[in-house]
């Protein structure tokens, strides 16, 4: 199975949006993608393409203040975000557990706050910013079913 990164450059919000859209296409339940970017990188910009391709109608926030979103749409999506978050044992609290081996998919932003909790299968997407509007989004499986997942997205075209 490839093991390869995959490289996406988006131009601007719209096609980090879109990107978002066509990786929803290729979620199962179960699936985790950790995002790590610097503030203002598209790491929400890219979950709200996510959700919206799952079905999700409600509006898509960053849940900064509150640690986890919780959306309904084709799949279940539990949105986290760590920027705030000092210890595993806080997230808990929130029945992280249950999200991250639960039926939907959990979408983590600041996902290498808990890098040493992250276990299994899971898409690491790391995003650099290379201009005002230009990203480069780094997309890493671990994990067979995180690898396949991958190398559909990218053979979508």
């Amino acid at each position: 199975m490839d093991d390869r990164p995959w490289v996406v450059e988006t131009l601007s919000p719209e096609e980090t949006h879109g990107l978002g859209g066509k990786l929803a296409a290729f979620l199962e339940p179960g699936d985790v993608l950790g995002l790590r970017g610097e503030l203002g990188s598209g790491k929400t910009c890219l979950v709200r393409g996510i959700c919206e391709g799952l079905g999700v109608r409600d509006r898509v926030t960053s849940p900064s203040f509150l640690t986890v979103n919780e959306y309904g749409g084709r799949l279940p999506v539990y949105h986290l975000d760590l920027f705030r978050v000092e210890r595993v044992d806080d997230l808990r609290e929130h029945g992280y557990d249950e999200m991250i081996f639960g039926c939907g998919v959990t979408l983590i932003e600041w996902s290498e706050r808990i890098a040493h909790a992250l276990v299994g299968e899971r898409v690491d997407v790391g995003i650099a910013i290379l201009g005002p509007t230009r990203r480069r989004f780094t997309f890493r499986g671990i994990g067979a079913r995180s690898r396949r997942f991958l190398r559909d997205a990218r053979s979508d075209g």
